[in-house]
């Protein structure tokens, strides 16, 4: 079974819709290497529409480019990506697929389908809560920034249930940035 990892930047409170203005701040070498840990050994990216068009807006641009990032580039490019969206519009972008079905069920197999040992999901809060309120997801990735962001699309929507989680790791980097590691967990007794 692959094990179906999300990873977030987000915000004190909650903000996971990124801004520039509150993010690259505080990007630095050690976000940088928690991003290229949390993308090692995935075999396939499971991505949002709204996700997937930053991505295919940037990084097929860098990869000709040849710069500094452009290995990464490669790699994403050459890694399957499966693509939540509604619409029909070509996809663009190498070794990317249209999620056939329902997402709960597609993801379900996903998870069974042979060679696939990690799936990473990269931002896409709506598929994000998705996989949480089914239960599907295995760890929750996030890069918490020390700001308070006060608008934005928050990670975590009004709902009837709770999410207990169980805090696997985390880390504290030179800019204030925290790297929370959960996996879901069972309310205390």
């Amino acid at each position: 079974m692959a094990t179906i990892v999300s990873t977030l930047f987000i915000s004190l409170d909650g903000v996971a819709e990124i801004d520039p203005a509150w993010h690259f701040p505080y990007f630095d070498e050690h976000m940088g290497a928690a991003v290229g840990e949390d993308y090692e050994g995935t075999d396939v990216l499971l991505i949002g529409r709204v996700t997937f068009d930053s991505f295919v807006g940037a990084w097929p641009e860098r990869e000709a480019a040849g710069g500094e990032d452009a290995a990464f580039a490669a790699e994403l490019g050459d890694t399957r990506k499966v693509v939540v969206t509604r619409g029909s519009q070509e996809l663009g972008w190498r070794n990317a697929e249209r999620l056939e079905g329902d997402l709960v069920d597609a993801v379900t197999a996903l998870k069974a389908q042979p060679g696939v040992g990690k799936v990473l999901v990269p931002g896409s809060l709506s598929v994000v809560r998705q996989l949480l309120a089914a239960g599907l997801l295995d760890e929750l990735r996030l890069l918490v920034h020390p700001v308070a962001a006060r608008h934005g699309q928050r990670l975590f929507d009004e709902g009837e249930s709770v999410y207990p989680l169980r805090l696997l790791r985390s880390d504290v980097y030179p800019t204030g940035v925290v790297r929370l590691v959960y996996a879901p967990s069972e309310l205390p007794a």
